[in-house]
């Protein structure tokens, strides 16, 4: 796409922006006659006011205060009041004074008014105004302890939100899920928007899956989670998965202060996969081993997983200073730190972090600048978490130590030739302490925001918002080549990247804000345009071993794509009763070809706030009730690459390599696309009241939405002889769902030294498929998914059912004890056989229901707090029993043993089970995340004051699951690193 072209067309709506809402917004204010009223308006610090309305009560005329805040104003002589008003100060009516011309007014801001302000797509927006579905955290009520990224803040604390770390590694990322997901194939993941500048999904090298954690949750003020279609269809094609909008801690007009929080933490071990004991394992392989399998029973007495797991201490530490530099020139920087080892030996992650935040205004306020720079870089060191699966199932007898040079001195299976045997359980330790692997990552994200509101029309703001947010990753992997692990390939010795991401903005919108009290309606307008580019490289590298040799190479790669969008909004009030919200976006991408490139999102809400009527107005007990209802339409085009729609080559790797004379050369071939590929669109609908009673004391909320996914983009078997892919990523199929979501907030006690603090969250969801043909009409199609197990897969994707649920065999039980009859499963299908046609769809791994819970109890300077999650509902697949659950597992060679699941104890299966219902187990759970006590010394000191908080996260967790955690990615279970139990203490200065 042709630069000067965009660039002409960036100035192009520009100009026609400024003109359309500059050229004729130039007010008239007709001569009343009778007394002239002049005067000045000043705020609580006696600065002038600029773009005051004052209005004459009972009348449509008035004026503004000017730079000064002077104003001058004709008003008839029976004319008895004047209104003056400002957004985020309270309204003043005051009465003319019968003698005299001069009226100067003090305005007083309104913290609740203030307070009340949410961040929404492109703007701000009362709560009280909302028409869709959106929740705000602010950093009061942020979870506590040792959060390594900005989405553990509020984990818990939505509903409709579901958000699970991957893993218990400090360097994992986690899935967030904003009710539910829409779609298949393609990301799930929702749009996260910093500071007003969106940010790409996805990884980089060295921090896969963790892109969040490069962002200081310190540095984090709120986050808006934008919902139902009504909120999000502002952001069109990207949005069909919800919103997250995470706003940081701004500059301060006050005198400078300082703070100084550190928070210093270990992590301890909770539940591990459940094997055979020392004693329970000795025992078994005497009683039921063959004479071969005693024999290599050893001496020694090993906790191996003592050997790979460690208490593990972090540090969290940050350092902001807030203040004024100059007269309207607020400013915060702050600087951080960040290590965290993990409970596998060498597993670790460090982060160094730096903000700088401006906020300047000029000309009396009426310009206002936004400027932010965040840096972070990333180190990173891996621990090889192959060396968890070891750990549970290697031989307990044997020692960890050989006392030979051979494999750096570890004990491994040998074969007859001194060689490792292959496929051989590895030394656990070995795995961790011969495994090199570091990561280095940096990312900066800045942007500069401009809020103009035009002097002679304070009514109109133009914004404009240049942001950029650029990342670099790299690594590198070492395995010596004498090392068990990669014995066969001499070692392992290479580097990756750095590969390099780019995201560029620019973002032009201008907003008309008018209270036309004659007529008792407020419009709120906003109209604009996006350009948004990015840009990944990958530089060509090789994968080589210790001695040099070329194992497998990677090609160069440089992608790139962008986004064009216009889009509008109009938010109408009526006598703060009636509400009425539309949008609509039309966005371009690259992604797809020309004629399919356009797509248009709109979105209609309608809000009736009850208690504003005459009949509830008054009402002592119901303090608010507002009904809600909407309807939207929003796309998906993430997780898809960049040009599926063109017809380009790929070159081959290692082993698909043509012959020509002595020569390997690689070769190019086709790969496969879908020239009319195109968006993924989402139809929502939802309704829902907001309610409060006692003054506010009791607040909540409920929405019912159902979503339609239609045009899936997801990946299928291609055609036999259509192309040189098995698979092909084209649109198929569409996907329902629906839901209910509940919140709760009280407050019971509130005194100068109780105060006590409730909210509880509930979600109710339900996915189907409801097609996954290519061609209408064709007939139901069935296939497996998820992670392999060997060369099974136990999930499915079926029309008419839930996506991912396992698709197993119906396993039957001895009437007399109980226990499982191996290979015996119930014929399903009656043809007197079982094969793949008696599967059957059993459970899914998503729950039912998810709740939330959290509390705070604060007496005097003490506060007790705790939060705690639920799913109900939600199914495991429990591969690692399966795994390690049955008797051919004790030896897969001649040369070694390996430990058993106790589940083995329970069924007595020879042969693995790989596709029994057995192993599906409810995973249905309660965890409390944190329990924290704070006291608040106060000052200790002149100009000091202290905070100390004690936590503990991950307390505990009530399941009926046997595995190591309910919580798992994907709904299968085999060989999860553990997370942690976290004890912390923080300790937080102010100056």
């Amino acid at each position: 796409m042709n630069s000067n072209i965009l660039n002409l067309r960036h100035l192009t709506v520009l100009f026609i922006l400024c003109t359309a809402f500059l050229g004729g917004a130039i007010p008239a204010f007709a001569q009343q006659g009778g007394k002239k009223m002049t005067g000045q308006v000043i705020d609580e610090n006696k600065e002038p006011m600029i773009g005051v309305s004052i209005l004459i009560v009972g009348t449509s005329t008035g004026t503004v205060t000017d730079f000064d805040g002077n104003y001058t104003l004709n008003v008839p002589k029976d004319s008895k009041e004047l209104q003056f008003s400002y957004v985020g100060y309270e309204t003043k009516v005051i009465a003319i004074p019968a003698n005299g011309n001069v009226l100067n007014v003090q305005m007083k801001s309104d913290s609740q008014v203030l307070s009340d302000v949410v961040v929404i797509g492109y703007g701000t927006q009362r709560k009280s105004d909302l028409t869709g579905s959106v929740t705000n955290v602010s950093s009061k009520d942020f979870n506590m302890g040792l959060v390594s990224s900005p989405e553990q803040l509020i984990n818990g604390k939505i509903s409709g939100v579901q958000i699970m770390s991957n893993s218990g590694s400090p360097t994992s990322g986690s899935t967030i899920r904003v009710r539910g997901g829409a779609s298949l194939n393609a990301s799930n993941d929702p749009l996260i928007v910093l500071d007003g500048v969106p940010l790409e999904q996805g990884g980089i090298s060295g921090n896969d899956g963790n892109f969040l954690s490069l962002i200081n949750p310190n540095d984090i003020e709120s986050m808006t989670i934008l919902k139902d279609a009504s909120s999000t269809a502002i952001y069109g094609s990207r949005a069909s998965n919800g919103v997250i909008l995470i706003t940081t801690k701004k500059g301060s007009s006050d005198k400078m202060k300082i703070t100084f929080s550190t928070t210093n933490s270990i992590q301890t071990r909770t539940k591990l996969a459940d094997m055979l004991s020392y004693d329970q394992f000795v025992n078994t392989i005497r009683t039921q081993g063959t004479a071969a399998q005693q024999a290599l029973l050893g001496t020694a007495r090993t906790d191996w997983n003592d050997e790979i797991y460690q208490n593990a201490f972090g540090t969290d530490n940050n350092l902001s200073i807030t203040g004024k530099i100059a007269p309207n020139w607020p400013i915060r920087v702050s600087v951080g730190y960040y290590n965290q080892s993990g409970l596998l030996r060498t597993d670790n992650a460090e982060r160094y972090t730096g903000s700088v935040t401006l906020n300047p205004s000029f000309f009396k306020d009426h310009l206002k600048l936004n400027i932010n720079a965040k840096g972070s870089i990333n180190n990173n060191t891996f621990g090889n978490t192959e060396a968890i699966w070891a750990a549970s199932t290697i031989n307990p007898t044997i020692p960890v130590y050989s006392g030979l040079d051979t494999f750096g001195g570890y004990t491994e299976a040998v074969d007859n030739t001194g060689a490792p045997v292959n496929g051989a359980v590895m030394n656990p330790v070995g795995l961790i302490q011969m495994n090199d692997s570091h990561s280095n990552v940096r990312r900066f994200i800045g942007n500069i925001d401009a809020d103009y509101r035009v002097h002679f029309f304070p009514d109109l703001k133009l914004h404009a918002t240049i942001g950029y947010d650029y990342a670099q990753g790299k690594g590198s992997v070492y395995v010596p080549a004498e090392a068990a692990q990669n014995y066969t390939t001499s070692g392992l010795d290479y580097s990756y990247g750095p590969q390099k991401k780019e995201n560029r903005l620019l973002t032009l919108y201008a907003n008309y804000n008018k209270l036309v009290e004659p007529i008792k309606s407020s419009f709120d307008v906003t109209a604009g345009y996006d350009y948004q580019y990015w840009k990944a490289t990958n530089p060509l590298y090789s994968e080589m071993n210790t001695l040099g040799e070329v194992l497998k190479t990677s090609k160069a790669t440089d992608e790139r794509h962008v986004l064009l969008s216009y889009y509008g909004r109009l938010n109408y009030s009526f006598d703060s009763r009636y509400m009425l919200t539309t949008t609509v976006r039309r966005d371009a991408t690259s992604r797809f070809a020309k004629n399919v490139r356009w797509g248009t999102f709109p979105s209609v809400a309608l809000g009736w706030r009850v208690t504003e009527e005459s009949f509830l107005k008054n009402n002592k007990v119901l303090s608010n009730l507002k009904v809600r209802a909407s309807y939207g339409v929003t796309g998906q085009q993430d997780g898809i690459g960049n040009y599926n729609y063109l017809p380009i080559y790929t070159i081959s790797q290692n082993g698909a390599e043509s012959i020509m004379g002595n020569d390997y050369i690689y070769t190019y071939r086709p790969k496969s696309y879908v020239s009319d590929l195109k968006w993924e669109t989402t139809t929502s609908w939802n309704v829902g009241f907001d309610f409060g009673f006692l003054k506010d004391r009791i607040t909540g909320s409920f929405d019912y939405y159902t979503r339609k996914t239609e045009d899936l983009i997801a990946t299928v078997p291609a055609a036999a002889g259509t192309t040189f892919d098995r698979n092909i990523t084209t649109n198929v199929g569409n996907v329902d769902s629906q839901g209910i979501e509940f919140s709760l907030n009280a407050t019971p006690i509130q005194t100068n030294d109780w105060n006590w603090d409730l909210s509880f969250n509930m979600t109710w969801q339900k996915m189907k498929v409801k097609n996954l043909s290519l061609a209408a009409g064709a007939a139901a199609t069935n296939t497996s998914v998820g992670p392999y197990i060997d060369s099974y897969q136990v999930q499915t994707l079926s029309e008419g059912y839930a996506p991912y649920m396992f698709y197993v065999y119906h396993q039957l039980y001895d009437e007399k004890t109980g226990k499982p009859v191996e290979g015996a499963y119930v014929d399903l299908n009656g043809d007197g056989e079982i094969n793949t046609e008696d599967l059957y769809r059993y459970h899914s791994p998503a729950p039912d229901y998810i709740l939330g819970f959290s509390t705070s109890l604060r007496w005097k300077k003490w506060t007790l707090s705790t939060s705690l999650r639920a799913n109900i509902g939600n199914y495991v697949y429990n591969a690692m029993a399966m795994n390690t659950g049955a008797w051919e597992t004790v030896s897969y060679n001649s040369y070694q043993l390996n430990n058993l699941s106790t589940s083995y104890l329970k069924t007595g299966f020879q042969s693995r089970q790989y596709l029994s219902d057995y192993y599906v187990e409810n995973a249905s759970f309660l965890k409390m995340d944190n329990l924290s006590l704070n006291y608040n010394f106060g000052e200790i000191c002149k100009g000091c004051s202290l905070n100390v908080s004690a936590m503990v996260q991950n307390v505990f967790c009530i399941t009926k699951y046997s595995g190591v955690d309910p919580e798992v990615p994907n709904g299968v279970d085999n060989s999860f690193y553990p997370r942690p139990r976290t004890f912390s203490l923080n300790v937080g200065f102010n100056f």
